[in-house]
């Protein structure tokens, strides 16, 4: 499996490809990430040029992008629908091989219950990644957006569930990582994931979690940017 980040030409493509999907009097939902953010600006520069376009941000980060580069916002809520969500991802399944084909890891942002939310929303989501992004099969860990007062009776469930929580530490300050929705994170080790659906179903069913970082049957497609070009999966 690929762990290194990807350069920032390879993003840049992935990102400046799925902008181009947006048209006029499109609503779409801004993602969070480095290569998400190619396509904010990518948005942004239409916008200039004359497109009118509404964005659904989904964290605190994709919002001030947003906002500098001039594009419009609005509210999942104050819209009928959404038209297009561009987002990244931690880890896309990339075997056609496997039922799990298409299936994301998300939250290293700590911004993926906002994220499927908007994603799934939307009717046609599209996943910006790189190369390092790609793996044969799910194995890495899943991160839960959950209550501050739950999050050590929900890592004894996912120790019952032979997982192994670790609640996530910020890097510039003492104690946790706390969510735009002022939750905490816990990242949950799993080992290889053989059956997404049924994990993402059982960890969605534990009280106390908020969202888990799986998102299954969610994607359309996913814009892999390359040193030299672009590659798209369709799923």
């Amino acid at each position: 499996m690929k762990t290194a980040g990807g350069s920032a030409d390879a993003k840049r493509r992935a990102g400046e490809q799925a902008a181009q999907e947006v048209e006029d009097g499109f609503v779409v939902g801004l993602g969070t990430g480095s290569t998400t953010a190619y396509a904010i600006e990518a948005i942004g520069d239409a916008v200039a040029d004359g497109l009118e376009v509404r964005g659904i941000p989904t964290s605190f980060q994709s919002r001030q992008l947003a906002l500098e580069v001039g594009i419009p916002l609005t509210t999942l809520d104050a819209v009928e629908t959404v038209d297009l969500a561009i987002d990244g991802a931690d880890l896309v399944v990339d075997d056609p091989g496997s039922p799990a084909h298409g299936t994301l890891i998300k939250g290293g942002g700590a911004a993926h219950a906002r994220e499927k939310l908007v994603d799934a929303a939307a009717d046609r989501f599209v996943v910006v990644a790189d190369p390092s992004k790609l793996a044969d099969r799910l194995e890495r860990s899943v991160p839960l957006e959950v209550l501050p007062a739950a999050h050590s009776v929900v890592a004894d469930r996912v120790r019952d569930l032979s997982g192994d929580p670790s609640l996530r530490a910020a890097e510039h300050k003492d104690g946790p990582v706390v969510t735009d929705n002022g939750n905490l994170v816990l990242d949950c080790e799993f080992g290889p994931i053989d059956d997404p659906e049924e994990l993402a179903s059982t960890l969605s069913s534990v009280p106390g979690v908020v969202e888990h970082g799986l998102f299954v049957d969610l994607a359309d497609a996913t814009y892999v940017g390359t040193e030299d070009g672009l590659e798209v999966r369709a799923y």
